[in-house]
């Protein structure tokens, strides 16, 4: 069971406005401005340039398709196994290669249809009216067979130990 304390939620606004504050990578980089043009992630948790940031939240991932509490407990339960496996090897930093992140950006990218508010849905406040969202509005994405897929696919990936697309430095 989840209870829920609150009155309203916000989407679609950057995550800095969300977060309450900025939040700043390797070189000085900004998540505002890595994602300048749309989210790029691993799994909607891992992001290049930001060592040891983990993100909680479902695009990119399972999307709002699914059950909330879910994402949440499949998000942490990768979290929590990649910092054992870090912390296993010695790592004191764990960052997804550009490689692997762009790789999982184009794989998103494969199944029309899969962004939150396609402009072909009724027109609302998830897809601009009905407007073109514009390109970072297109990443906004889940994984293209779905939620359960996703989650088995996540499962299997944490399964395997070998946690592929990740620098354990």
């Amino acid at each position: 069971d989840c209870i829920i304390y609150a009155s309203g939620f916000e989407v679609g606004t950057e995550y800095k406005r969300r977060a309450g504050f900025e939040l700043t990578g390797r070189d000085g980089l900004t998540l505002s401005d890595a994602w300048s043009e749309g989210m790029r992630s691993k799994h909607g948790i891992h992001v290049h340039g930001f060592p040891n940031a983990f993100f909680v939240q479902p695009t990119q991932g399972a999307n709002l398709i699914s059950n909330v509490p879910h994402n949440l407990t499949e998000a942490g339960r990768t979290i929590a196994l990649t910092i054992k496996h870090a912390l296993d090897v010695g790592a004191n930093q764990v960052e997804v290669t550009p490689e692997a992140q762009e790789a999982w950006v184009q794989l998103l990218l494969t199944a029309p249809g899969r962004m939150i508010g396609a402009p072909d849905c009724t027109p609302g406040y998830y897809n601009n009216e009905g407007q073109d969202p514009g390109p970072a509005a297109r990443l906004n994405v889940g994984y293209p067979a779905g939620a359960t897929a996703y989650f088995k696919y996540l499962e299997a990936w944490r399964s395997s130990g070998e946690f592929d697309g990740l620098a354990f430095r």
